[in-house]
């Protein structure tokens, strides 16, 4: 039996987990301990932290692993990318993980390639970071460059705000450096794709719905079909061959977020996965394959197949989120029932009497809601019809976001 080894245990790896299962992989999961849902679903658990290379590298080669893999989520990339180069398998490479697990290198590494994307400077103190606004100037990004899930970036408007931001950027990381970015205006949207021997051969371009709050965006959601035009696609295909050529992509998935704003194309980050926020449910069911199971036939050092179909599906996904903190205090499962077997996909991470967080960052999420939908119109109905089956300190999710 092969065994694929699984870096992460939470929820945006269980279904990766399953696909697994499914196909008759001995699989092997790695994360810290805690009440994580991927460790029911192992075949063995190493609790190891997923950022300890060396570690990582050890239990793989002590299983002898035919393939590792994650989604989801950036800080296993770079033990990926390890364990790949030790032990010759399919995957991402270790020098391009060091780059796309770091901001700053990464965006050295865009202006090198010649990459559309923010003019940034590089700074290693709150002093220094006050200085690159003003040369930037003002709105900037200032961003921890390792962490993922919007944590430790904030957008900045004025020079009092920079050493409380920078402050916090420094706390989130494990680098000695932070980025300062130029503030991009446009349309923010999200592109996954798959490179094979430092060629893209499969790109899906999204539409993005995002969290807006005073000092950041977060991603909240994904739509298929990519609403832009095909001048659009054509200039973001473009950027993001310039992108992975920058980063030295050659045999990985990989996900990227793109402002685009007329005919300008910017690339603001690229990450060596697949991404979150359901959009490999949201592949799947548009281009209609198992995208979770293509992610894993790659790490096995298969050469999935992308088929182009005629009839596609256009769909929507959006996490469910609360805006204040509180206590799960109901959900109506007769509703839920309903909605599934109306053919939406519900997740729903926590039970009745589970403490939830207002949402302040990617990580912040109650559940999430996939559908097919022909218009956002479609989509709103089912998903404020899940809104009213959730119920925080005994008022519903539907009220509380019309407060």
């Amino acid at each position: 039996m092969k065994k694929i080894m699984i870096l992460g245990a939470g929820i945006y790896q269980v279904p990766l987990i399953r696909a697994a299962k499914e196909m008759g992989f001995f699989v092997i999961v790695v994360s810290i301990k805690g009440d994580y849902p991927g460790f029911a679903l192992a075949d063995k658990i190493y609790y190891i932290n997923t950022t300890d290379r060396e570690a990582v590298l050890k239990a793989a080669v002590s299983e002898k692993i035919d393939g590792i893999c994650t989604t989801g989520t950036d800080v296993a990339v770079s033990s990926i990318g390890y364990v790949c180069e030790h032990m010759e398998l399919s995957g991402i490479s270790e020098k391009a993980a060091d780059l796309v697990t770091d901001k700053a290198k990464m965006q050295e590494a865009f202006q090198k390639g010649r990459v559309s994307s923010a003019r940034f400077r590089k700074v290693f103190s709150c002093e220094e970071a006050k200085k690159a606004a003003e040369e930037l100037g003002f709105p900037v990004i200032i961003k921890c460059v390792d962490s993922s899930g919007s944590r430790g970036i904030t957008l900045v408007k004025e020079a009092e705000e920079i050493s409380k931001a920078a402050e916090q950027a420094f706390s989130c990381s494990r680098k000695e450096y932070i980025l300062v970015e130029e503030f991009l205006s446009g349309i923010e949207i999200g592109v996954d794709g798959v490179v094979r021997d430092g060629q893209i051969v499969f790109l899906a371009p999204h539409d993005k719905f995002v969290y807006k709050s005073e000092k950041i965006t977060i991603p909240a959601g994904h739509s298929f079909p990519y609403s832009g035009g095909e001048a659009a696609e054509k200039e973001i295909r473009r950027q993001m061959e310039l992108a992975v050529k920058a980063l030295g992509l050659k045999n990985c998935f990989f996900n990227a977020d793109v402002f685009i704003k007329g005919e300008q194309v910017s690339v603001i980050e690229v990450g060596g996965r697949t991404g979150a926020t359901c959009i490999p449910e949201l592949i799947s069911m548009y281009y209609g394959f198992d995208f979770y199971k293509k992610i894993l036939e790659s790490a096995m050092g298969d050469r999935p197949e992308f088929p182009e179909i005629q009839k596609k599906r256009p769909c929507m996904a959006r996490l469910l989120m609360s805006p204040r903190d509180g206590v799960i205090t109901f959900i109506d499962e007769e509703k839920m029932k309903s909605l599934r077997e109306k053919g939406a996909l519900i997740t729903l991470d926590f039970p009745v009497g589970h403490t939830v967080e207002k949402m302040e960052n990617g990580t912040n999420r109650l559940g999430h809601l996939v559908s097919e939908a022909e218009n956002i119109q479609e989509f709103e109905t089912v998903l404020q019809e899940a809104y009213s089956a959730i119920f925080v300190d005994g008022v519903s999710l539907e009220e509380l976001w019309k407060e």
